[in-house]
């Protein structure tokens, strides 16, 4: 696939209209502030509670802001940039972006306040941008007359899905089904992690094996593509129906075991040392871990399945993001694919931030409670405060639009 980098030059803009020039301008920089504020309320302002949240308890709205509000950002500005690059159509622009921001920061506010009795207007915020989100897929899909982005409107319906049953989770007093829905976009996220993933990996390295894209040196294996995907959806399909657990443990190994298979199309010689190389990788590496983690806690070894969940969503998922904001970001900018040091040192201190957080699970740094969690938040919050501090500028420069 070749970039396609815009040249236009507009030295007067204002602000606004820098950031509603492309999806990614506006929604990277909103998705990471969202993941940096709320741990930090969450652990050092709230201490693990809300102010306001009563009837659902504090945790369940933890993973589902994390998820779908922090993450959920990163999908509305991956989706709006990708899609027009992908089918050579134009760019969502100005006022519709703005306009998905102003719904999915309503349903923001409402949960970082866990305001238990509005909680439904946030749902219905977060169900409409992720309608329009299918919607837009769709309509493109037709004026192209194509298939290929068809799948892309079947995760996000999936995740439209259940995101509905989490909130109706919420309402209910059976813990077990709650804990379940909670956990359930997450999950959702990761098949769309391995989807992302086999669509910016095969560009990715050719640009870094020849920068001049003259030619194609890699091809990944046909089978290799949408198996991590493919086998989620399926582990999925296991939680909501209600297998036995040893089923639904060997599904999440499965399903860990080809996130870890891709983990291979990295072995491209020397440039697999290459920081672009190693972080695309590493979120399949996580997101494979982790959920063989929650497979062998299902089925009885000494570890927490909280501990796969935290390596595949913090780990998996959010090296994934962090990824995609900067391969993307430097790519859609006119800058060529190298990363920055301070880039780099984003990617450690947000997988440092994961291992801390997981640490005394595995009965390493049993301190004081809450601890480890302050650690983890402040190297997880950071790993963001310093992507931005390389981004922002690039993004908000006229220059580059």
């Amino acid at each position: 696939m070749k970039i396609m980098v815009k040249t236009k030059t507009a030295p007067q803009q204002s602000l606004p209209a820098i950031l509603g020039d492309e999806g990614f301008r506006l929604f990277f920089p909103l998705s990471a502030s969202y993941l940096v504020v709320w741990p930090v309320l969450w652990v050092f302002v709230h201490n693990f509670d809300l102010p306001f949240a009563h009837s659902i308890p504090p945790s369940f709205w933890h993973a589902h802001e994390m998820i779908i509000g922090g993450f959920g950002a990163a999908l509305i500005g991956f989706i709006t940039t990708a899609i027009p690059e992908w089918t050579d159509t134009p760019s969502l622009r100005g006022r519709p972006l703005f306009l998905l921001a102003g719904i999915w920061g309503t349903a923001r506010i409402i949960g970082l306040l866990g305001a238990d009795t509005i909680a439904f207007i946030g749902a219905i915020a977060d169900l409409i941008w992720m309608g329009a989100l299918v919607a837009y897929i769709i309509n493109v899909s037709l004026k192209k007359r194509t298939t290929r982005l068809l799948s892309f409107a079947g995760w996000i319906i999936a995740l439209f899905s259940a995101e509905a049953l989490a909130r109706f989770g919420f309402t209910t007093d059976d813990f077990e089904f709650s804990k379940m829905a909670a956990h359930l976009p997450g999950f959702v996220f990761l098949g769309l992690l391995g989807l992302a993933l086999s669509r910016v990996t095969v560009p990715v390295t050719n640009l870094i094996l020849d920068p001049s894209e003259k030619t194609t040196p890699f091809r990944p294996h046909p089978g290799r593509m949408n198996l991590a995907s493919g086998l989620t959806a399926i582990a999925i399909i296991g939680e909501l129906i209600g297998l036995a657990e040893p089923v639904t443990a060997f599904l999440m190994i499965a399903a860990g075991a080809a996130f870890l298979d891709r983990v291979g199309e990295a072995f491209i010689g020397r440039e697999a040392f290459r920081a672009e190389i190693l972080v695309l990788a590493s979120s399949s590496a996580l997101a494979g871990i982790g959920l063989v983690v929650i497979g062998a806690a299902r089925l009885g070894a000494p570890i927490t399945e909280t501990s796969g969940l935290h390596i595949a969503f913090m780990g998996g998922i959010g090296t994934g993001i962090m990824a995609v904001f900067s391969i993307a970001g430097l790519l859609h900018c006119g800058q060529k694919l190298k990363f920055h040091i301070r880039t780099k040192l984003a990617f450690v201190f947000l997988i440092s931030g994961m291992f801390m957080r997981i640490l005394p699970d595995l009965g390493f740094l049993e301190i004081p409670a809450g601890t480890t969690q302050a650690f983890a938040t402040a190297l997880w919050s950071f790993a963001f405060i310093l992507w931005g501090s390389v981004y922002w500028p690039l993004f908000c420069n006229p220059k580059t639009t």
